[in-house]
């Protein structure tokens, strides 16, 4: 079993990408945003990324708000020459950058305007963590471009698989350039003229059950859209492929529950499946306590003592409250210490549960130290 040196990692000038992922609720946006802060203050100029929707980075970073552009953290230490600049996903707005970027004015309007695309870039399936994969690689090319940053550290988003983020790119791409959006537009020309009988009738079927209207908004979509079906294709292959670069480092981030780190061993070994660089695993929010001697079965005793001799009904709560905490800190560590044995290849660093949530940048400088501890 590996201890994971993230204060080397973050220092590396060779570490461009920092992606944390993981399970929904482990804490990844407080890892990111810790290490974003933590990299800034040792010399890095970073940005960081995020697209949770529970926009707590925001509040964390002492940020009003957080928006599409990277807005620079006014607090942070320059001692070292470092910055920070953070930015949360907008996922419609970001797919309309796209739009604008690879379409004439005259298609972007009529795509940007199209009932169907509005409802494909706010709420389709996929489309944030396309959009996401999108945004990560435009920064990247805006660093290199101009050198703003020298690190970028990415949030993944909340999916309930941590396989969406990697998958979700190809699903998209294959939706916009498939077949079936290409038969709507053309269902009698090429090689789909013989099937026209069949297609007339499933046009007819999708006409009932969809309506004329929406049929229409979909073809009048797909054809704007059409000069701009391979560019997505292209783009989601160049940031995968960035993703595999030696330059990217993979942080899974886990909770020490049996759902999340099963989470975590799918992901570590489709990451490897993949050839995408694990820099380790970060077991988070792991209970501890001050009194390890006192195991939680002679608390229970000397709490059970208390009350049959009918004194000290303080001392008897307190005793039964830290046989709950010793029963989950000797849980929480099992399954760490299970988990790490599966796994003795992978770093692993372990941090300590918070008695509070955080919630300013003192909180994130104090995750940071035990990150690195």
């Amino acid at each position: 079993m590996t201890a994971m040196d993230l204060d080397g990692l973050i220092d590396d000038p060779a570490t461009r990408i920092i992606v944390t992922c993981g399970a929904g609720g482990v804490g990844k946006t407080t890892t990111a945003a810790a290490l974003g802060l933590r990299a800034a203050e040792r010399g890095r100029k970073v940005v960081v990324l995020t697209i949770d929707p529970a926009r707590r980075l925001a509040q964390s970073l002492g940020l009003t708000e957080l928006d599409n552009t990277p807005r620079a953290v006014a607090e942070v230490s320059a001692a070292n020459g470092g910055r920070l600049d953070a930015m949360m996903l907008d996922m419609k707005r970001t797919f309309d950058e796209v739009v604008l970027a690879h379409a004439t004015p005259e298609k972007a309007e009529q795509i940007l305007a199209n009932p169907f695309y509005m409802a494909l870039s706010s709420s389709f399936a996929g489309t944030q963590e396309y959009m996401a994969m999108e945004k990560l690689g435009q920064l990247h090319r805006q660093a290199e471009r101009t050198g703003d940053w020298d690190l970028i550290v990415v949030d993944t988003p909340p999916s309930r698989s941590a396989l969406d983020f990697l998958d979700a790119p190809e699903r998209l791409a294959s939706l916009l350039e498939g077949r079936f959006l290409r038969l709507l537009l053309a269902p009698a020309r090429g090689p789909f003229r013989l099937m026209s009988a069949g297609v007339n009738m499933a046009m007819s079927v999708l006409n009932k059950v969809l309506g004329a209207q929406v049929l229409t908004d979909v073809q009048t979509f797909v054809a704007a859209f059409d000069t701009l079906f391979g560019g997505f294709r292209q783009r989601a292959e160049q940031t995968v492929a960035l993703l595999r670069e030696p330059h990217t480092a993979f942080l899974v981030v886990a909770a020490p529950q049996n759902d999340a780190l099963r989470e975590a061993s799918y992901f570590a070994e489709r990451l490897r499946e993949e050839s995408m660089p694990l820099a380790g695993v970060v077991l988070n929010r792991v209970t501890n306590t001050y009194a390890p001697d006192l195991s939680a079965e002679r608390s229970l005793a000397a709490a059970e003592r208390l009350q049959e001799a009918e004194k000290s009904p303080l001392a008897a709560a307190v005793l039964r409250l830290h046989a709950d905490k010793m029963q989950q800190v000797v849980g929480d560590h099992k399954r760490a210490d299970r988990f790490r044995r599966g796994h003795r290849s992978i770093p692993t660093v372990e941090v300590p549960a918070l008695a509070d949530d955080v919630h300013d940048l003192t909180g994130l400088r104090q995750i940071g130290d035990l990150l690195t501890a």
